[in-house]
Formats: C-alpha cells, structure tokens, sequence
C-alpha cells in the first residue's frame, strides 16, 4: 500500500520521466504496487482485503430488510444476520451497514435534527426534581447528611 505522501511523489517523480523500475526502488516498493496506483487501479492509503468480506453474501438481504422497515433496528438485524450464519462482530456489522449505505434515508428523521426531541409542558411547582449527586443517604433533597 501506498500513502497519499508516496502516491503524490510518485506521480510527481513520473511527470518528470522516471521509470517505474526507478519509483518503485526509490521508494522501496515493488514496481507491480507502483504501477497500479499510477494507472489509478488503486486509491491511497486503502488497503485491498487479503481475505473475502464475510459480510458480502448477506447484503441482498439487510438490503432487502431495511427496504421492507428502514427503521429496522440494528441489533435485531444483526441477530437475524447471525441466525443466517454471519460470525463477524456486531461493530463490524455496523460498520458494513454504513460504508455501503445500506439504510435508506428517512425524511422524518432527517428533520428530526432541529426540533426538540421531547417537548413536555411542566408548569413550576408541578413536579419533582431529583438530583442524585446532591441527595443524602435518605435520597431526599436537603435531607441532613
């Protein structure tokens, strides 16, 4: 893999006419890895899976599921995914879910972001507030410690 730092003076050290024998010994990488960012065949600074994505096979089907409720919750997707055979984590299952947008978008909740999240009317006096920190040992407020 290259860096983007590597990627860019090995471009700029192309545009100059330098061989890729030339690049690749000057950066100590072999010549197959520098060709193939030259050519854009590779992206800087991302690594290629040396291992098939145990998530692939089941993408048709969070896919279809989060179609059918894209309010679907993740932790019961990822139970049913499991179910089916996925080992990976449930970190990794969420991570997978969001590099490929599998979720669709919701309006609703997109606008969700600039309202109040609970919009409750308590008028003073009506109610009871408990602090935790500043209660005593009797849980009451103002009770002698």
């Amino acid at each position: 893999m290259l860096t983007w730092r590597e990627s860019l003076e090995a471009q700029a050290l192309r545009d100059r006419g330098w061989t890729i024998a030339a690049i690749a010994r000057h950066l100590d990488r072999d010549p197959k890895t520098v060709r193939a960012y030259l050519s854009g065949g590779r992206t800087p600074g991302e690594r290629h899976r040396s291992a098939p994505d145990p998530f692939e096979r089941f993408v048709p089907y969070v896919r279809q599921r989060l179609g059918d409720d894209k309010h679907l919750w993740a932790t019961t997707l990822y139970d049913e995914v499991v179910e089916l055979g996925y080992a990976g984590s449930y970190p990794s299952f969420t991570r997978a879910l969001r590099t490929r947008g599998l979720r669709p978008a919701c309006q609703d909740c997109a606008a969700a972001t600039t309202r109040d999240r609970a919009i409750i009317d308590h008028p003073p006096g009506d109610e009871t507030q408990w602090d935790a920190g500043a209660a005593g040992p009797a849980g009451v407020l103002g009770a002698a410690r």
